[in-house]
């Protein structure tokens, strides 16, 4: 584990990280690692616009397959096959 050093955090910062740790009932090593590691999540998730690029392809995806389905196949009903496995 790497390790980091020589940082001049202001005093008012470290009271801060202080008290967050012993709410916690952790280290301020633990808390400012924790603190990092949700920093670096919310800036490597991608933003909600590019989420949400790719749902036009996607739905053209379902309605090419929802297109290509067999029509002729008979399908049975399912409150049938419900009461069957039922009545087992």
């Amino acid at each position: 584990m790497a390790t980091l050093h020589d940082l001049n955090i202001p005093d008012e910062l470290y009271a801060q990280l202080q008290e967050l740790a012993k709410a916690q009932n952790s280290s301020v090593d633990a808390q400012v690692i924790t603190i990092l590691q949700k920093a670096l999540q919310t800036k490597t998730q991608p933003a909600e616009d590019e989420r949400y690029k790719n749902v036009p392809k996607l739905l053209e995806e379902i309605r090419l397959r929802r297109e290509s389905r067999r029509t002729d196949a008979e399908w049975p009903d399912s409150t049938a096959l419900l009461r069957e496995d039922r009545d087992r």
